[in-house]
C-alpha cells in the first residue's frame, strides 16, 4: 500500500502547541454517497455546537457513556446538544470490555424504547472503543437504523474503533463476533478528552498507532519512533499528528474495502495472536490495546520465521512495542498445553476459514498480507513468546 511520506513540524511538537483543528474524510462508494463522512481531529470539539452543525435536525439525541467517561464529559457534550435537539437524554453504561455484551447492549435498548425514541433519533458514542462498538450495533438494529455519532475519548477508540463501521458485543467463545458494519454520520476526535486518559490507556492506544506503520507507511514508523516521547508525554500537536495520520491510513483502506472482503483485514495486524489473549484471559484482564500490541510481536516473529521480513525488523518493532508500555511476552491460558489453547480459541477468529486460521502477517516492511501457516510453526512461536 503506496503512502505519501510522514512530516510534522517538529518545532511545534517541541514546543507544544495547541493544534489546529483538521478534517479526514471517509469516502464510501462516490464522493456523494451519503455514508461517506468526517472525521474532525482537534480541540475543544465535543462541546461546541458549531461541531454537529451538519447533523440533521431531529426531536431526540441519546448520548450513550460509561460510568467512567460520563462524569466528566456528559454535561459539555449534553449542552450541546440542547441548541439542536429537543430532548437530549443519557443512559450510562458500566464501564470495561467485560460488560460488552448483550445484557449492557439491552440497556441501550431499553433506553430508546423507554423514551419513546423514533427512527430520526440521533444515538452519540461518549467514550472508548467499548461505548462506540455498542452504540454503533444499537444504533444499526434500532428500528433497522437509526443515525449515529462518534465521539471517542480514548487513543484507541480515535485511532480505530470509532472509525469505519465496525460494531459489536463480545461472545464467551470469540470477541466481537456479533455484529455489524454500519458507518456513522461524524466523528469527533477531541484531543482535550485524552488529558483525563490513565497511562495503561495511553499505552494501549499507542499500541494502534504503532500498527499503521508496518502494514503500510514505514515513514510514519520512523515518525513514531522519534516522537514515541512526546506522544507518551501527550504533546498535542503529536498526538494531533499521530490521530490524523492513522485515520488517513484506515480511511484509504475502509474507502477501499468497507467489509472487509480483502484489503481492510490488514487493519487486524496483531489481532488474531491479541483477541486469543483478551478471550483466553477474560475480557478486561488484558485491554484491547495490550493485548494486540503483545499479538504484533507474535504476528512479526511469525513473519520472520516465514521468511518475510528479518530479524532486525522484529526486534525494532518489539523495542518500540516495549518503549510504549505494552507488554511483550504473551500469556499462559493452559498451563497443560499453551499453543494449543492459543490455536483453539484463534480458529473462532473472523478471519478463519473453514477451521484454517488466517494471520495478518508483514510481507516486507510497509507491506502487509493475510495467509495461513502451519500449526507447527504456529505452535512454535507461541512458545517462543509466551511464558
Amino acid at each position: 500500500m503506496n503512502s505519501p511520506k510522514v512530516t510534522a513540524n517538529v518545532s511545534s511538537i517541541a514546543h507544544g502547541s495547541a493544534p489546529e483543528t483538521q478534517t479526514v474524510s471517509i469516502r464510501l462508494g462516490s464522493d456523494t454517497s451519503d455514508r461517506s463522512y468526517p472525521i474532525r481531529i482537534g480541540s475543544a470539539l465535543f462541546d461546541d455546537p458549531q461541531t454537529y452543525a451538519a447533523i440533521g435536525r431531529a426531536t431526540t439525541a441519546l448520548i450513550v457513556s460509561n460510568t467512567t467517561v460520563a462524569p466528566l464529559y456528559a454535561q459539555g457534550l449534553k449542552s450541546a446538544l440542547t441548541a439542536r435537539f429537543k430532548n437530549v437524554h443519557l443512559v450510562t453504561l458500566p464501564d470495561g470490555e467485560a460488560h460488552k455484551n448483550w445484557q449492557t447492549l439491552n440497556l441501550i435498548f431499553d433506553a430508546l424504547l423507554g423514551q419513546q425514541c423514533d427512527r430520526k433519533t440521533v444515538l452519540f458514542a461518549l467514550g472508548g472503543g467499548v461505548v462506540g462498538d455498542m452504540t454503533g450495533f444499537a444504533a444499526a438494529s434500532y428500528m433497522r437504523g437509526v443515525p449515529f455519532v462518534q465521539v471517542p475519548t480514548t487513543l484507541l477508540a480515535q485511532v480505530d474503533s470509532s472509525v469505519g463501521g465496525k460494531t459489536a458485543i463480545n461472545h464467551p467463545l470469540g470477541k466481537n463476533m456479533i455484529g455489524a458494519f454500519y458507518q456513522p454520520a461524524l466523528v469527533v476526535c477531541d484531543l482535550d478528552t485524552l488529558k483525563t486518559l490513565p497511562e495503561r490507556e495511553l499505552s494501549a492506544g499507542l499500541a494502534e498507532v504503532i500498527k499503521y506503520g508496518p502494514i503500510a507507511d514505514t515513514a510514519f514508523l520512523d515518525w513514531i519512533d522519534e516522537n514515541l516521547d512526546a506522544l507518551m508525554a501527550r504533546n498535542p500537536v503529536a498526538l494531533a499528528h499521530a490521530v490524523k495520520r492513522s485515520c488517513e491510513i484506515k480511511a484509504r483502506v475502509v474507502g477501499q474495502d468497507e467489509r472487509e472482503a480483502g484489503l481492510r483485514a490488514i487493519l487486524n495486524f496483531g489481532h488474531t495472536f491479541g483477541h486469543a489473549i483478551e478471550a483466553g484471559m477474560g475480557y478486561g484482564k488484558w485491554l484491547h490495546g495490550e493485548a494486540v500490541g503483545c499479538g504484533m510481536v507474535m504476528a512479526a516473529e511469525l513473519s520472520r520465521r516465514l521468511g518475510l521480513i528479518d530479524s532486525a525488523f522484529v526486534e525494532r518493532l518489539t523495542r518500540l512495542i516495549k518503549r510504549a508500555g505494552i507488554p511483550i511476552v504473551g500469556p499462559v491460558l493452559s498451563p497443560q498445553n499453551n499453543a494449543e489453547r492459543y490455536l483453539e480459541l484463534m480458529r473462532v477468529d473472523k478471519k478463519a476459514e473453514a477451521g484454517e486460521i488466517k494471520f495478518v502477517v508483514i510481507n516486507g516492511p510497509g507491506h502487509a498480507a493475510v495467509q495461513s501457516a502451519p500449526d507447527a510453526l504456529v505452535r512454535d512461536v507461541i512458545d517462543s513468546c509466551c511464558r
